[in-house]
């Protein structure tokens, strides 16, 4: 078994983005590498409007989404764990009981949930919109105006150049500014103000950059095209002249309930001036001419991200070159670690439950990565090697992945305490225990750097145990090695595991 292998490939695939203000879920079947959308689902969860003062998501509001996740279950039943993504951003990004939502969300959908970090989201949103364009050259900028985030993004036909996620969505500029339901000069200018404040980052890289259109991709900017083309002020293309209009009308209106009459759905109502401001916002610091509404999104993306997977065009295999090249890994070593740690899994994973592609991916990851740190310091490397992983932008990465990452490099050597998992949820750390250990296995194996293939071990694993029996004479032309050996044993003794060595 390689990573990413699948026997046959899944008849149909399935995404759930569960944004701040809206879930959505596509189902579509790949046929010939392109995706035919079969079904699509969205519902007004407002999950970052449910955070309260410290930033806990409210029983309500996880109710709400359950609700909701409980519908989009019945859609999904049956299908592989590989067809299907199930994803949270800013407003589980934030919230402080993420964990506890998540374990209820999985409970409820029969499927892993995982958090994103703003660039992936940025990431996956481009590779969404990029997949409903036309295949033109040319750069261009994409903006997804979401609940509590929005993201920026600058590439050129399926290739991101430029990533950004900014703290700003339409749900937490309504509460800040628009939450009376009132639209007043005083309050659209402050909105508008903080956006361009927001954008004051990326404001000089990315008009250095430059592109050749402008395209939109949320529901936001969606019904400002919308409310465009019903007043006549342009035909859903979205320019300055057009905002500059539509602001002196919303003004004008003063209230969000009667954006019922520019054909404004009611549930969207309360952050149509919000998503407007940002909007806004962004023409004007980014200078932007005129935008166009394209109907891509982050579940579009997921749905590539997981076909490209599964034809082995996946993304964070060029993440991991990425990371080596960057930080001068000796590739040759790495790939030594991997071949001798594959070679043990194989021998305990369906007795330790280690028999996923995922525990595979990141076994593999772990060992070609492990020595990283070294470029910031030979002393304590494995601390920085983690570091590097847990809080570095990883295209493809979900932080929960990146997290497990850092946690196999940051338990590859040396004392192997309880510290390495703290944090953790608690279901996860028997996994990636045992995974540590498969890890710190195979780097002391290779410990003389020769690169030689691995021995032909035999290994009996228990719950708390391994025992390692060597070819006949092997070790005793290794001394060094039988002497990390016992090293090796005293330390995961301190965890309660024993190590045994038959020679």
């Amino acid at each position: 078994m390689t990573a990413n292998s699948s026997a046959t490939t899944p008849e149909l695939l399935a995404a759930i983005d569960m944004g701040s203000n809206s879930f959505h879920m596509v189902v579509a079947r790949l046929v010939h590498g392109e995706i035919r959308t079969l079904e699509k689902m969205g519902e007004k969860v407002q999950l970052g409007a449910g955070l309260d003062r410290y930033n806990r998501l409210t029983e309500e509001a996880q109710a709400r989404a359950m609700a909701c996740l409980g519908r989009f279950a019945q859609r999904l039943r049956g299908m592989p764990p590989e067809a299907v993504q199930v994803v949270g951003t800013n407003a589980l990004r934030v919230a402080r009981n993420a964990q506890e939502f998540m374990a209820r969300a999985e409970e409820v959908l029969g499927y892993p949930v995982e958090i994103i970090a703003g660039r992936e989201e940025a990431r996956l949103i481009y590779l969404g919109v990029s997949h409903t364009l036309s295949d033109d050259s040319g750069r261009r900028l994409v903006i997804d105006i979401g609940g509590g985030s929005t993201e920026f993004i600058i590439g050129e036909r399926f290739e991101p150049q430029e990533l950004e996620s900014l703290h700003m969505g339409c749900v937490s500029f309504r509460n800040r500014y628009f939450a009376d339901g009132r639209i007043t000069r005083k309050q659209m200018d402050k909105a508008i103000t903080h956006a361009e404040q927001e954008l004051l980052n990326i404001r000089q890289h990315f008009r250095n950059k430059g592109w050749q259109s402008a395209v939109g991709s949320s529901g936001s900017i969606k019904a400002i095209a919308s409310v465009l083309a019903s007043l006549k002020i342009t035909d859903g293309t979205i320019t300055l002249k057009a905002m500059t209009e539509l602001r002196k009308r919303l003004v004008d209106m003063g209230k969000v309930e009667k954006l019922a009459d520019l054909g404004v759905r009611s549930d969207r109502q309360s952050i149509f001036p919000a998503g407007f401001a940002i909007l806004m916002g962004a023409f004007q610091s980014l200078q932007i001419e005129q935008l166009t509404f394209a109907d891509g999104a982050l579940r579009e993306g997921l749905l590539y991200d997981i076909a490209g997977r599964i034809q082995h065009e996946d993304v964070r295999e060029r993440t991991i070159q990425a990371l080596q090249e960057r930080y001068h890994v000796d590739n040759e070593h790495g790939a030594a670690v991997e071949e001798t740690a594959i070679a043990a899994w194989k021998q305990v994973a369906d007795t330790w439950g280690l028999n996923t592609p995922a525990d595979e991916e990141a076994l593999r990851w772990a060992c070609r990565l492990h020595e990283i740190g070294l470029t910031i310091s030979h002393s304590q490397y494995h601390k920085h090697g983690a570091y590097l992983l847990r809080y570095s932008d990883l295209p493809g990465f979900t932080q929960q992945f990146q997290r497990d990452l850092a946690t196999l490099v940051r338990g590859h050597r040396r004392k192997f305490s309880s510290a390495i998992f703290e944090g953790l949820d608690p279901e996860d750390i028997p996994r990636l225990r045992y995974l540590s250990i498969l890890v710190r296995l195979a780097v002391l194996l290779q410990h003389p750097r020769n690169h030689e293939q691995p021995p032909e071990l035999r290994l009996r694993p228990s719950s708390d145990g391994l025992t390692v029996e060597f070819p006949a004479g092997w070790l005793d032309d290794r001394p060094l090695t039988l002497a990390d050996l016992e090293n090796e044993r005293d330390y995961l003794a301190k965890q309660d595991f024993s190590l045994k060595v038959k020679i």
